[in-house]
């Protein structure tokens, strides 16, 4: 029986790679020969060897031939299109100058890109090369807790392996959502070449490079080498409609209160009277008459409103430019028969750049930025030369009169965040049998030492107690060496290069992230049971983690215009201790042919917290040769980032709606929570304080999975069909003790409505209304329950004079995703729900037709994505959005055509590969976001709009 056993081994696997369209189009049926003398191997999800490739843990293997076939550049292209995929960090994301850092201590990651599964992010999925951990990234702007995957390039990769199960106790910490392990070449004979080109037909963001590799062998050794080049060039926000606008639909009324004009909150100390004034256009030394109470003016000034708002947005980035180079090698020597060693290496480089609108300043008692130097021991002199108002704006002692000064000088230009990132890798050991009785035991042991260091240059920002100096008395300034008065009262122009010189320096961020790894594994059978043998697999391993990240000298002291932040450095290390049983209960009895169970236990020990066991069982039923019945239950866990430990005071820009904002009549509820009648909320941006926490505990899972492959006899080989593969999982995963920062959104709302105690302290208000302060710390407070089901279907013709055809489809119904807060109410986060630019799709899936004769091949991919719900945010009560009643607006499904033909031609040096391709035909938009924060679109979700069309050549030789 074991032809067919391993007949099925070969379905299994197809039916579980149809998440991409190249994984559909690659795979051809095993011959089967090649069943019979199959060599043991280890698949992700196991550390036992053997030769059967259907697992009790559904694994997608996506080929080297399909990953040539795909059209896709990057690890991340294709990992990120798994219909299990959730929203992960892509070069779509333009989020330095943005976002500020997010609380868990990681940084924005800018210019990285990384993998997140079942929607429970990128930090719960551990990142594996030749099943060994990888080092995090790094990014300039915090300690990061996700491996960058453009640190891996596409040319030394053989296959990619995908388990979407818990795992934590075969891999320990991080393995919540699944695993991703990435298999290098090792018998590569000869060169290739591969050429690639592509850009939008509408956009540009022109993408291109080269991946040079060689590889070969002799009697006792194996070696492959190689390049690769990677360049990406920059889309402006400002080329699509919907992105060159702070809110689709919305006009300037969601743009920023600091303007090239400036906007000037204050209480004229003379009168008693409060003003909200900004300079008419051209009013270079705008002139002020105190006289005039109200918003009927005749001197230079008029009453700021929204059609003086900035649209910041045409600034910003559609696409980020990226460019990577990576040389790398790997070395295999075998000793003897029984012992062999290896050596691996890579360096990799990558330059990106964000990019945002000129940096806003931001001064006076509801500035809500958190620096002294804007907000409490501030004073515009009378004297300043440029000070139309003729008293002292202050905002130091017991009766301030600035409220607000808010001017985006344009003089200083856009700011721009280039980030210089420096990767390498080595590792090395030795592996090898030997022998227990009749037996072949497998041994290895490993050392890894691995760094990512990145340098983040930020031009366009600015030194605020220099800003502060300039302000103040004259003379004061002209004891300073340097300083220039500033002007920030006649509007664009007025700042000159001299007052620049002064406060616009060039801020430079580090950060870094090392790992040290040693560990020693062992698999073999144990003894004959009544079933077969008893496999086993143990072993040993050691790690050290060591992050940095170190703000410029001038952000340290307090004294950046920017988001603020401060030194975070810490490290941990782990002991471990595994072991892992595969025990068949059943062979060839009148219940079915086989019954293994599988059974693994891991030890973690923390510097940082302590011990931590973890379980995991699985079940593997095949009662007949084609059907497979499978499930696992496994217990998992995550470790607390550095970032998320030792990450000190930061702050976060949220873009966040306040409830009592704009209200006719004040609200009881507002009222209570200190808000005067008339208030507005000054930017949609609201400043909020983060941190790491010590004392956090490690987050702790449940998983289960249980699915079935079904690959029916009488669809093989007939007249109708070559085969047919169907398969189906359900999944469920329960997270306890998250690490995660209470929504500020639902904060918010919270307050008001239920004035909840722990909602309402996380904020204060000053006493004309505006936030200005908000606490948004981390802590084990949260707890995930989410399930859905995987479905597969491939169905393979009969070879004909005109070819064959190949239909592959895979979808993912996710039909519970619940985020419990710290008081235990669920938060907006649910599946066909977009929120904090991120969506869960109820359904997503991909439709594959790929025709082939000799050598041409068609591709036909359709791609899926579910209809959605948001809150309509800042474009409540505008046409745009549906339901300004219940503050819903709906995004449609979105269907996406991708077509790619392909040649290949042997008679060329050792082959050549020719491929054309476009993605999304019809030239689909993204529907509207009108509550992300940046271009209009969710770019976790959504392509681009427009046309990418790209050509790839490919040379053997």
């Amino acid at each position: 029986m074991t032809m067919p056993r391993h007949r099925l081994a070969a379905a299994v696997q197809l039916s579980l790679l149809l998440a991409l369209p190249a994984a559909a189009n690659a795979q051809a049926p095993a011959p089967q020969p090649e069943a019979r003398t199959l060599d043991t191997v280890q698949v992700t999800g196991s550390r036992i060897r053997k030769a059967e490739l259907e697992t009790a843990v559904p694994v997608q293997v996506l080929t080297r031939e399909d990953i040539d076939r795909s059209g896709f550049t990057s690890v991340a292209d294709i990992v990120q299109n798994l219909t299990a995929s959730g929203a992960a960090l892509n070069t779509k994301f333009n989020s330095s100058g943005n976002f500020g850092f997010p609380p868990d201590g990681g940084g924005v990651g800018a210019g990285a890109a990384t993998v997140d599964l079942r929607h429970l992010g990128a930090k719960r999925v551990l990142v594996l090369v030749d099943g060994i951990r990888w080092v995090n990234e790094s990014s300039a702007s915090g300690v990061g807790s996700a491996v960058d995957l453009n640190t891996i390039p596409l040319a030394l990769i053989d296959r990619i392996e995908v388990l979407e199960d818990g795992a934590s106790s075969i891999y320990g910490s991080d393995a919540i959502a699944g695993v991703v392990n990435i298999i290098t070449k090792r018998d590569a004979e000869g060169g290739t070449l591969d050429l690639h080109y592509g850009e939008y037909d509408d956009l540009g963001g022109a993408t291109w490079g080269a991946d040079l590799g060689w590889g070969g062998s002799s009697e006792r050794a194996q070696w492959f080498f190689g390049a690769s080049y990677y360049k990406q060039r920059e889309i402006a926000s400002s080329k699509f409609a919907n992105a060159s606008v702070p809110v689709p639909g919305t006009g300037l009324a969601n743009g920023s209160s600091a303007t090239p004009q400036g906007r000037f909150v204050f209480q004229d100390p003379n009168t008693g009277q409060s003003f909200n004034l900004t300079p008419n256009d051209g009013a270079t030394s705008p002139f002020y008459d105190p006289a005039q109470t109200g918003c009927t003016r005749t001197d230079d000034f008029h009453c700021f409103g929204t059609a003086d708002r900035y649209n910041f947005a045409p600034n910003n980035l559609l696409l980020t430019p990226s460019e990577r180079k990576s040389v790398f090698g790997q070395v295999r020597f075998e000793f003897t028969p029984q012992v062999s060693a290896y050596a691996r290496v890579l360096y990799n480089e990558r330059t990106s750049a964000n990019q945002a609108a000129p940096e806003p300043i931001f001064l006076g008692t509801d500035a809500g930025v958190y620096n002294p130097y804007a907000e409490s021991t501030l004073t515009i002199s009378a004297l300043n030369p440029f000070n139309p108002f003729g008293f002292d704006l202050t905002t130091e002692g017991d009766n301030p009169n600035l409220f607000l000064l808010a001017r985006r000088p344009v003089e200083g230009g856009p700011r721009r965040y280039q980030q210089d990132v420096k990767t390498w890798y080595a590792a090395g050991g030795l592996e090898g049998t030997f022998g227990v009785g009749v037996r072949t035991w497998n041994w290895d042991v490993d050392l890894v030492r691995s760094q990512s260091r990145a340098e983040q240059t930020n031009s366009g920002s600015y030194n605020i107690r220099r800003i502060n100096e300039a302000l103040g008395d004259p003379a004061a300034c002209a004891a300073i060496a340097g300083c220039t008065p500033l002007d920030l009262f006649g509007g664009p122009g007025t700042i000159t290069p001299q007052m620049l010189a002064f406060i616009q320096p060039v801020v430079r961020d580090e950060s870094s992230n090392t790992l040290t790894l040693a560990s020693a594994n062992v698999t073999g059978d144990l003894f004959e049971m009544w079933a077969g043998p008893l496999a086993f697999a143990a072993g040993v391993e050691y790690r050290k983690y060591e992050g940095s990240y170190t703000p410029d000298p001038i952000t340290v002291a307090g004294e950046y215009n920017g988001v603020p932040s401060g030194i975070t450095r810490g490290d941990y290390d782990v002991n471990e201790a595994y072991a892992e049983f595969s025990v068949p209960l059943m062979r060839d009895t009148v219940f079915g042919e086989t019954l293994d169970l599988s059974i693994a236990g891991r030890y973690s020990d923390y510097s940082t917290f302590g011990g931590e066991t973890t379980g995991k069982v699985g079940l593997r039923w095949q009662p007949v040769d084609e059907l497979l019945f499978r499930m696992s239950y496994a217990e998992g866990f995550r470790a607390p980032s550095i970032g998320e430990l030792y990450g000190t005071l930061s702050r976060f820009d949220a873009t966040l709606v306040d409830p009592c904002s704009g209200a006719a009549v004040v609200s009881p509820a507002c009222a209570a929570d200190g808000v005067p009648a008339g208030y507005e909320q000054t930017n949609s941006q609201i400043s909020v304080v983060t941190s790491g926490n010590a004392d956090l505990e490690p987050e702790r899972s449940r998983s289960l999975m249980v699915g079935s492959v079904w690959s029916p006899s009488f669809a093989d080989e007939v007249w109708w069909s070559d085969r047919v593969d169907l398969g189906v999982t359900f999944y469920r995963h329960h997270i306890d003790d998250a690490i995660q920062a209470p929504d500020a959104q639902a904060i918010l709302e919270r307050c008001i409505a239920t004035r909840d105690p722990f909602s309402c302290a996380s904020y204060e208000r000053s006493d004309r209304g505006q936030i200005i302060r908000f606490d948004d710390i981390l802590a084990n407070l949260g707890t995930i329950k989410t399930d859905g089901w995987d479905f597969t279907a491939a169905w393979t013709l009969p070879e004909r004079d005109w070819g064959r055809l190949r239909f592959d489809a895979k979808t993912t119904w996710v039909t519970r995703y619940e985020l419990a807060n710290e008081t235990g109410e669920l938060e907006p986060r649910r599946p066909g729900v977009e929120v904090n630019n991120s969506a869960i799709p109820e359904w997503s899936g991909t439709l594959v037709t790929d025709w082939t004769r000799g050598p041409w091949s068609l591709a036909w991919t359709v791609r899926y994505i579910d209809s959605l719900v948001e809150s309509c945010g800042g474009a409540n009560g505008f046409p745009i959005c549906d339901d300004s009643d219940n503050d819903l607006n709906g995004l449609g499904s979105t269907t996406y055509h991708d077509l790619q033909l392909s040649w290949r031609n042997t008679a060329w040096l050792k082959g050549t590969r020719l491929a054309l391709g476009v993605n999304n035909v019809t030239g689909k938009e993204p529907p509207v976001c009108l509550s992300c924060s940046l271009n209009g679109y969710d770019a976790s979700t959504y392509d681009l709009p427009g046309r990418f069309i790209y050509a790839r050549l490919g040379i053997d030789f």
